[in-house]
């Protein structure tokens, strides 16, 4: 399925998170889209108000919001509210998507601040499907949904990741941000095969990918954003990659390590996607 069909306008292969704490770097980057978390742009009088470093950005290529707070997946209907900050960041920063994740944050009222994986089910389907459509018919641009990394199992799931994923994007028409480092995660810590879930994903409505490092602690595997891509994930991307041209994304939320640092693992990433490099111009600069 074309970039057209799927309503999302073509992205560059190689993406990055953008966070204020590496703006400057980023600034002499040439990246093909980045991506903002849309609660950390500030809303006044019902309008966006973006960093200026984030506006010129905006200017030069794709700027995603990215939602964490919606809770897609609570059974109370979503808030209007905050999918209006989600539409008026697209506003500010002429963005050609949003996106947000297959997750709940909130219950009852009561604030989890986490993202919680949702059961497997098709009661979970239902409630997805209900607020999706209350989201994409005020948003005005595309949504695509996240895979996150389940820190927990529902004991009621009667379905696999693949068949969940499948049936959801059949039944609304909603895109993918496929994190092939949650594939990984969640494989890894259910004693599956990584390639072979990623195998099984329907691509064909992926928007772009996001890819993040974790470590392993008391027996978990954490997707931590703090630390390097490993290698079995970097796999994964040249995996996708031969599946479905989509772009990768890198995600770094902390510990933000030196500039050639991050450099070399831009570039990890490249390779494995087989796409051009976005660090050249600032490696000249931070030399």
């Amino acid at each position: 399925m074309s970039a057209t069909e799927r309503l999302v306008p073509t992205l560059g292969d190689i993406g990055l998170g953008w966070r204020r704490e590496i703006a400057g770097v980023i600034d002499d980057l040439t990246p093909g889209f980045c991506e903002v978390i849309a609660e950390s742009v500030p809303i006044r009088r019902r309008r966006a108000r973006p960093d200026a470093r984030l506006t010129a950005l905006a200017a030069k290529v794709p700027v995603i919001p990215h939602g964490v707070a919606l809770s897609l997946g609570g059974v109370d209907p979503v808030q209007p509210a905050r999918i209006a900050r989600l539409a008026a960041c697209a506003a500010a920063l002429e963005s050609p998507l949003v996106s947000e994740h297959i997750a709940f944050v909130r219950a009852g009222g009561v604030e989890a601040g986490h993202l919680l994986p949702v059961p497997r089910t098709g009661e979970a389907l239902d409630v997805l499907a209900r607020n999706i459509k209350r989201t994409t018919e005020q948003l005005g641009v595309p949504l695509a949904v996240e895979n996150i990394a389940a820190f927990v199992e529902w004991p009621e799931s009667d379905l696999s990741d693949s068949e969940f994923l499948t049936e959801l994007v059949e039944r609304t028409g909603v895109l993918l941000v496929l994190d092939v480092a949650n594939v990984y995660a969640n494989a890894r810590n259910r004693g599956l095969d990584p390639q072979r879930e990623l195998a099984r994903l329907p691509v064909e409505r992926v928007a772009y990918s996001h890819v993040a490092g974790g470590r392993q602690g008391d027996g978990f595997y954490h997707d931590t954003h703090t630390d390097p891509t490993p290698p079995d994930v970097l796999e994964l991307v040249t995996a996708l990659r031969e599946r479905v041209d989509t772009p990768v994304m890198l995600e770094r939320d902390g510990r933000y390590p030196p500039a050639a640092e991050l450099f070399d693992e831009l570039d990890s990433i490249a390779t494995a996607a087989g796409a051009a490099a976005i660090t050249a111009s600032a490696r000249e600069v931070w030399a």
